[in-house]
This record gives structure tokens, C-alpha cells and sequence, in this order.
């Protein structure tokens, strides 16, 4: 168990439950989509744009988040945007039109892109700060706040279908989250060198950064965006791939989300061990190689087992990307860590799209023979980048 006078469990904990927190609301509504649809009668179009509008609130938020957090910290900032999160999913629940929606949701990325940039700043300055490895683990209790929330959803609808109880309900248990975690969190962030603390050159200093970043920052974002990419177009087109060319049945299909989810999960709950001993740049590389020669491998051999054994290896492979390349930017700074983290969005915003045109212009093998490209080449940028060396927790 935590022990809660250790300051850093206690810090562990709250950070912890940020990750929670950001991965059980974005399950929330996205777990009622069809209720949403339903609800104000919309089209299959419509509801990818209504998707969409999440990302581009997130992008939105990139060049606001350096000059915020600046202002108020990452804690202030991670407690702000976490209670706008909660209060957004009753609003979504009376929504009355479409307009209105699309608008709410554009509102709810711009939140989640503060949110996501804070919660990795908390985290990356909690290894710093103890030299211990956490952030795997973090992320991994994003996908069990996913669950978490799909789980609440199944209960909820036992009993009644309605999103506004739906949503009031799970708006309670976050804003309850958040007076929980307030006490735990860091007051401080971590500053990536010691630089001048006048205050004239505070406003400065995001302009600079965010129009010239530097070459590693860079070379981290390039490898945000080519792993997200790989984790998009997996969650994505799987399925689609062992049910159309794998010919799977439509029993089986369904386990190649199943298969990459699940070890990306199992990957991250020892992840931190495995950075602490080989370190954030030997993970990352082996990591991301795996995953492409994995998943090409499987492609070349075609049939249902080679491809689940393929996706396995992505899903090992890729699942300590994001949190490495997070720590890394958070080292750079506030104005690193945005860029970053818009890179990722765009990644899962353009990677399954992308995967699709080629798909459409030759072939699904094709298009998941891009995919491992886009894997490999994280292998490739990972070796431009500085990497930490820290402890296991």
C-alpha cells in the first residue's frame, strides 16, 4: 500500500490519479457515442468531425499551454483543467444541438491538451526530483481510468439510459478526484537548466522556444508523432486487417485491439524496471525496432497468428515510447513539452487517415507496412535524443 507520509508515494498517488482522471473522462462520453448520435440524429460524418473536434482543440491548446503554465505552475494548471474536464460532461449531456456539441468538444480538447502537458510535467519533475522512474506506470493507469470508465458505463445503463445521469454521475467522481489529489501534487516544477529568474524575460522565453525549438526537441517531437502514429493506426485498423485480410472471423477480429491494448498495458506496469536497468534510450530504440521488424515480419507471413504475434510486438514495443519521449521534452521545458505533445496529437489525429489512403490506393497490407515503417523510424529518431538515466521506484 501507499504510505501517505512518504512524500513521494503521496506525490505518486496524486499523479497518479491525474492520469486516471484524464483517461476515465475521455472514456466517459466516448463510451456513449451511439447514445449521442442517437440523440441529436446525427451521421456517420458527423460523428467523426465530432472526433475530430477534440483533436483540434488539443492542437489548439499548444501554443497557449507554455505561456499558462508559466503563469500558474503545472499544479494549479493540472487542477484547473481537470475541473473544467469534470464540469464539461454534464454540459455534453444538454447540449441541445450539434453546433453546440462540436463546440463543447473543441472546449473539452482544449482542456485535455492543458491537462496532458501539466500531469507529464508533474510526472517527469517527480523522477527528477527523487531520480526514480514512474511515468510508465502513469500512463498505464491512463488505460485503467479507460477501463475503469467503460466499466461505469455498463453499470449506469443497467439501471437507466440516460446521459445526463450518466454524465452527472461520473462529473461527481472526478470532481470528487480532484479534491483528493489537490494536497499531493508538486509545487514546483522542475526547471531544465538554471536560467534567470527576471521575470521581464518570462514572456520572452515561450516566443523564442516556440518558434526556433531545438534540434532534440525536434528530433522528440518527430518521434511523438511517428509513435503515435503507430498506437492510432493499430487501435484503428487491427481488426480491419484480420477480419479482411487475415480472414478472421468475427470472433477473433476483435482480439487485435485486444492483443495491442493489453500489452501495451502489461508493457508499461514494468516498464519504469526496465528503463532504470537499460535505460530510456536503449527502451525506446529496441523497443520501436522490435515493433516494426515484429510487425513486418507478420505481414510477410500473412495469416491470423502471425499477425496477433505481430501486433503483440508492437504493442511491447511502443508501449514505453510516449512516456520516455515525455520525460525527455519535460526536461527541455515547458515550451518542448507542448510542442511534443501537439506532435503526438497530430500523429493520432493524421495516422489512421493516412493508413487509409494508402490502403485505399493499394492495399491494407500496405498501409500496415507503413506502420512499421513508422515505427522503425522512432528507432531512428530516438538515437538523436539526450536521454536521462534515473532509478526504479
Amino acid at each position: 500500500m501507499f504510505r501517505m507520509h512518504d512524500p513521494f508515494r503521496r506525490a505518486q498517488l496524486a499523479i497518479a490519479a491525474l492520469f486516471l482522471f484524464l483517461g476515465f473522462q475521455y472514456a466517459t462520453w466516448v463510451s456513449r457515442l451511439p447514445a449521442l448520435k442517437t440523440h441529436l440524429d446525427l451521421s456517420a460524418a458527423q460523428v467523426g468531425l465530432l472526433l475530430m473536434a477534440g483533436g483540434v482543440g488539443a492542437v489548439i491548446s499548444f501554443p497557449l499551454v507554455p505561456v499558462v503554465m508559466a503563469r500558474l505552475g503545472s499544479r494549479l494548471l493540472s487542477l484547473l483543467s481537470a475541473l473544467v474536464l469534470g464540469l464539461i460532461l454534464p454540459v455534453l449531456a444538454v447540449a441541445p444541438n450539434y453546433p453546440v456539441t462540436l463546440l463543447v468538444i473543441c472546449l473539452d480538447g482544449v482542456a485535455v491538451g492543458f491537462l496532458n502537458v501539466a500531469m507529464n510535467a508533474q510526472g517527469a519533475a517527480l523522477e527528477v526530483r527523487y531520480g526514480r522512474t514512474v511515468m510508465a506506470r502513469f500512463h498505464a493507469t491512463f488505460s485503467a481510468g479507460s477501463l475503469s470508465a467503460a466499466l461505469l458505463a455498463v453499470g449506469v445503463n443497467l439501471f437507466t439510459s440516460s446521459l445526463a445521469v450518466h454524465f452527472t454521475a461520473a462529473a461527481l467522481v472526478l470532481l470528487l478526484a480532484v479534491g483528493l489529489t489537490r494536497s499531493g501534487l508538486l509545487p514546483e516544477d522542475q526547471q531544465p537548466q538554471a536560467e534567470p529568474e527576471n521575470a521581464s524575460e518570462q514572456p520572452e522565453k515561450p516566443k523564442r522556444r516556440m518558434v526556433l525549438p531545438s534540434r532534440v526537441t525536434i528530433w522528440m517531437g518527430l518521434a511523438m508523432v511517428f509513435g503515435t502514429v503507430t498506437e492510432g493506426a493499430m487501435n484503428d485498423w487491427s481488426s480491419l486487417y484480420l477480419k479482411d485480410v487475415a480472414e478472421a472471423g468475427p470472433q477473433v477480429a476483435p482480439l487485435g485491439i485486444a492483443v495491442v491494448s493489453g500489452m501495451m498495458v502489461l508493457a508499461r506496469i514494468f516498464a519504469d524496471g526496465w528503463r532504470a536497468r537499460w535505460g530510456d534510450g536503449r527502451i525506446v530504440v529496441a523497443g520501436s525496432a522490435l515493433a516494426g521488424a515484429g510487425l513486418t515480419l507478420a505481414l510477410l507471413a500473412g495469416g491470423v497468428f502471425p499477425a496477433l504475434l505481430g501486433f503483440a510486438c508492437v504493442g511491447l514495443g511502443v508501449a514505453a515510447v510516449t512516456p520516455c519521449v515525455y520525460v525527455a521534452a519535460a526536461r527541455q521545458g515547458p515550451d518542448a513539452l507542448a510542442l511534443v505533445a501537439a506532435m503526438g496529437t497530430i500523429g493520432l489525429l493524421a495516422g489512421p487517415p493516412v493508413i487509409g489512403f494508402i490502403a485505399s490506393g493499394s492495399s491494407l497490407t500496405w498501409g500496415m507496412g507503413a506502420v512499421a515503417a513508422s515505427a522503425t523510424l522512432v528507432a531512428l529518431c530516438a538515437t538523436r535524443i539526450r536521454w536521462p538515466a534515473l532509478t526504479p521506484a
